[in-house]
């Protein structure tokens, strides 16, 4: 018993609650079998468990240990299994006089048997008698089972004898990882010796490479089941990369290959330094106290660090805002460090074994890439250095004074291993982290090593890949230390699904993947334009630098390009360069926001666009550039809908930069915009033709892609033939992966807000309107939503169905139905985040409109709660833009008022901000009609 078990031992003080049972007994009429005795008992148990659970969770408060913590509450579950055990034993159903075959042990196994367990945890045992199954230890499993499952418990268990526990563990590797961490809980104490005996005989001692090949291939497969990236801003505690199961696997690894019961043992036999040893406790007290919290915060078994309890657990763990970061922040940065150094020790560990056993293994060469048996060691040269050379197809250092003697090695490293596509040995790696202190400020200007940095980031091989492990050697963040203030930082948002460091190292792997012409199916124009590229060094360097002011009070593209001036010099870019550089990362985010928040066909958007970008060179760039950072969010973030319309603000601005501007005035624009259509309907008679001309307002003429103007006029051909004034018509795009819903109708103020909320309750997701008015009082509404199903005829089938519900509202025939419950429960994602609403009014980013802005946390059926706003303002929205960041949604509005004026009335202006505010924090109430016709007869009068 060890000095924490005695300070939580009076918890369940085992001899006292079996007196107490003693007198529920005699209260009870004598009977300990008796449904009344076992109800009492029960009561009395879980009154135990829940106030010891109290107490060890103030006690994880106080202490912050969250190895202590789980210890604790393995023990008070040990103490209460024997409670029931010998109760069960000695007074439910006696048995003075056992035989041989009536020999019992409780063994706690898996996480459970290592003397740890979460607060919500599966309870695992193993009930263990030497032959067969007799009738009362199957009683006494029973009533121990029963118990425990009534206090509320998940209890995993399993009934064997000494045979068939040997049989299973040779024939699975779950049972064999279980009986390894097995440990006597409370029974006969000879039998359990007896099976630990067996199991090292019979299985451990004969098996340890295929051991330890199966637990790395399920290590490899977990991590790509959770996604691959230990930088994952939502990890799972338990099976993420860098989480406990990765020290539970070199754990499990350690005690079957060295034959070791503890962590201080691998000390002992050199797998790991006493350093290393250190920072295994540490990281594994971190993320016990971590899912500790987590499951007394949540109440359930939730290993996953979502976004709706990160706020929280940061709280119970003490952590504080700082400038620039929030006190969740800080507490997920320190969360990523701690997996990074469990990645650390991960590849430590894997050097030992390679040193020590593993060279007659071949099973563990495709994880170690290591020596097979009867290969000698071969070393080879590398040209150019004496201070490195190739063994086994890993970099290897010639001395360990290979980086006190030349500092500028611990770059040059990482050139060496792109160069000649090499693993780096792990040996090389722990002097490489020993010596990180030799990067100072004379390495830091050394134009040798500088220019070696820039050969590594502007690689045409893999620099992602390498760039990777300089950062998780340390050296990435040292080199450049305005980059160490980014590791590991995480964003507390649901758009981005890395961390800082990690997002813009998968940016530059995008960039590179673009330059090979790899994934050009996604954005085909930035494959092209790259190759069209005079200098892509300041790309890379930009691509590198976009992001790494973030965490900071200031906004991080000013800050960034303020840093891009400071540290392109050093890097050896030219004063052009440099400029270019601070320029691109300043401008980062502008070519994203214009072309999924803005009207591409309103000229004033693109001239105003096109005054910031300035030059055709500096387009090309900065496409290049947004396209690589939304590719590197996260999976799924950029799609083709994203893509579509950056190609259109990109061939819009390259028309005036490249002197296309003004070659057609604006009648013949219009001329030749109406004379493609006529020829594409010849098949009509000419004087149809003709009359259709007329209907449409020059605006439609100019804006509308001719695909789509063909469309509309069969619309509205067929339409006039049934005599009918409202048709709607479905058009999937594959390749931009939205479907395009065009709803035709008498036009009125409210429209668009009834196709909103029928989008809604059909769980349609819109990024995109586009409002047109026929001359004859036709509304022609263009509705964008995002994709669904992959087959084009199931996204019609979706697509028709909420062309109904929309037909069907407009008729009068049937109500809008009610938002899912889906829809209404997608409300709580959001909850965890505070995002300021935000509404702007402006006039001059358009000649005919003003351009309400509205920016704040997202929710399901704002669009239709802000079209509502608009419509009872007595505005007409001609195109609205719709656009989410995670939780972050801007909506903007071209709008005028009801005779197509803009709105220059401040004091309107005004209140357009306050209701628009109101509608998207959800806050507004339906006003009376007489309260808003009293409103517009204020405002006609003002």
């Amino acid at each position: 018993m060890t000095p924490r078990d005695l300070e939580i031992e009076h918890l369940v003080p085992v001899n006292d609650v079996l007196v107490s049972f003693e007198n529920v007994i005699s209260e009870h009429g004598g009977d300990p079998s008796s449904p009344k005795v076992r109800n009492a008992i029960l009561g009395r148990l879980k009154e135990l468990n829940s106030d010891a659970r109290k107490t060890i969770e103030q006690m994880l408060f106080a202490d912050g240990s969250g190895r202590h913590c789980a210890e604790r509450l393995s023990f008070v579950q040990d103490l209460l299994i024997k409670v029931i055990y010998e109760f069960a034993t000695k007074r439910v159903y006696p048995n003075p006089t056992p035989s041989k075959a009536e020999r019992l042990s409780v063994i706690a196994v898996g996480g459970y048997g290592r003397g740890t367990l979460a607060p919500k945890s599966d309870v695992d045992l193993l009930f263990l008698w030497p032959y067969k199954q007799t009738p009362w230890g199957d009683q006494i499993v029973e009533y121990i089972l029963y118990m425990l499952w009534d206090m509320g418990l998940k209890v995993g268990h399993s009934t064997r004898n000494l045979d068939e526990c040997m049989r299973q563990a040779k024939a699975d590797m779950t049972v064999r990882t279980a009986l390894l961490e097995s440990r006597l809980v409370w029974g006969d104490a000879e039998l359990f010796d007896e099976l630990v005996k067996r199991f090292d005989k019979e299985i451990v001692a004969q098996t340890g490479k295929e051991f330890i090949e199966a637990k790395l291939a399920e290590r490899d497969e977990r991590h790509e089941r959770q996604g691959s990236s230990r930088y994952l801003v939502e990890p799972n505690v338990k099976e993420s990369k860098g989480g406990l199961r990765d020290l539970n696997t070199l754990f499990w690894i350690g005690k079957y290959f060295y034959r070791v019961d503890n962590g201080a043992d691998l000390a002992e036999i050199g797998v790991f330094s006493r350093g290393q040893l250190n920072r295994f406790r540490k990281s594994q007290d971190f993320l016990w106290a971590v899912r500790c919290h987590l499951h007394f915060l949540t109440g359930r078994e939730d290993d996953r660090l979502s976004f709706n309890v990160q706020r929280e657990i940061a709280e119970r763990l003490g952590y504080k805002d700082h400038p620039g970061m929030r006190d969740v922040e800080r507490f997920m940065k320190h969360y990523f460090l701690v997996a990074k150094d469990v990645g650390d020790l991960t590849r430590i560990f894997a050097a030992a074994l390679e040193e020590q056993h593993v060279k007659s293994a071949p099973s563990l060469s495709r994880f170690l890439n290591v020596m097979v048996p009867g290969r000698r060691s071969r070393k080879t040269a590398i040209k150019g250095t004496k201070d490195f050379f190739i063994e086994n197809g890993r970099l290897v250092h010639a001395s360990k004074e290979v980086f006190k003697s030349d500092p500028v090695n611990l770059i040059r490293v990482f050139y060496l291993l792109d160069r000649n596509n090499l693993d780096m040995h792990p040996e090389l790696l722990k002097l490489m982290r020993r010596s990180l202190r030799l990067i100072d400020n004379t390495l830091r200007e050394d134009e040798k090593a500088n220019r070696l940095f820039l050969k590594v980031l502007t690689s045409r091989s893999d620099p992602e890949i390498v760039l990777r492990s300089m950062n998780e050697a340390g050296v990435l963040g040292r080199f450049l230390p305005e980059f160490g203030k980014i590791v590991a930082m995480m964003q507390f948002n649901m758009y981005h699904h890395y961390t800082v460091d990690e997002h813009l190292i998968r940016s530059i792997g995008v960039l590179s993947e673009i330059e090979r012409g790899l994934g050009s199916e996604n954005h085909p124009l930035s494959t092209d334009l790259i190759k069209t590229i005079p200098n892509r060094t300041v790309l890379y360097v930009a691509t590198l630098l976009h992001d790494i002011a973030k965490g900071r009070p200031e906004d991080h593209s000013v800050a960034g390009a303020r840093i891009a001036r400071a540290l392109c010099p050093r890097l050896g870019l030219s004063p052009s360069e440099t400029d270019t550089v601070a320029w691109l990362v300043e401008m980062h985010l502008e070519m994203s926001n214009v072309a999924q928040s803005r009207d591409l066909n309103d000229p004033q958007t693109i001239r105003d666009f096109c005054n910031k970008v300035q030059s055709l060179e500096r387009l090309k760039l900065l496409l290049i550039l947004t396209v690589a950072d939304i590719r590197a969010v996260g999976p799924n973030t950029f799609n083709g809908w994203k893509g579509q319309l950056l190609r259109t603000l990109y061939y819009e601005s390259e028309t005036i930069m490249s002197g296309g501007h003004g070659q057609l005035s604006h009648r013949q624009r219009l001329d030749y915009a109406k004379q493609e259509v006529l020829e594409r309907l010849e098949h009509w008679p000419e004087e149809e033709r003709q009359a259709y001309l007329g209907r449409h307002y020059p605006a439609y003429w100019l804006r509308v892609d001719l695909d789509r103007k063909l469309r509309h006029a069969e619309l509205i051909r067929t339409t006039d033939q049934k005599e009918e004034h409202l048709a709607t018509m479905v058009q999937p795009h594959a390749f931009e992966e939205i479907t395009e819903i065009t709803v035709l109708a008498p036009d009125h103020p409210r429209l668009l807000s009834i196709i909103a909320q029928a989008c809604y309750a059909a769980g349609a997701n819109i990024v995109d309107a586009q409002i047109d008015t026929t001359k004859d009082g036709l509304a022609l509404d263009t509705i964008t939503i995002r994709r669904e199903l992959p087959l084009d005829a199931d996204e019609m089938r979706r697509g028709k169905r909420i062309t109904e519900i929309i037909e069907k509202a407009l008729h009068g025939t049937k109500p809008i139905p009610k938002p899912s419950r889906k829809q209404q429960n997608a409300l709580q994602k959001n909850e965890a985040f505070d995002v300021r609403t935000s509404v702007s009014v402006s006039n001059s980013w358009s000649e005919h409109f003003t351009v309400v802005e509205a920016s704040g946390l997202d929710r399901p059926g704002l669009l239709f709660s802000l079209t509502n706003a608009l419509s009872e303002l007595n505005l007409n929205i001609a195109s609205a833009h719709v656009v989410t960041f995670g939780e972050k949604a801007v909506d903007v509005f071209y709008v005028t008022d009801l005779t197509g004026q803009k709105i220059s009335n401040v004091g309107r202006q005004d209140a357009i901000k306050a209701r628009i505010t109101e509608a998207f924090d959800g806050e507004a109430v339906k006003k009376p009609r007489q309260t808003r016709h009293r409103r517009r007869r204020a405002r006609l009068a003002s």
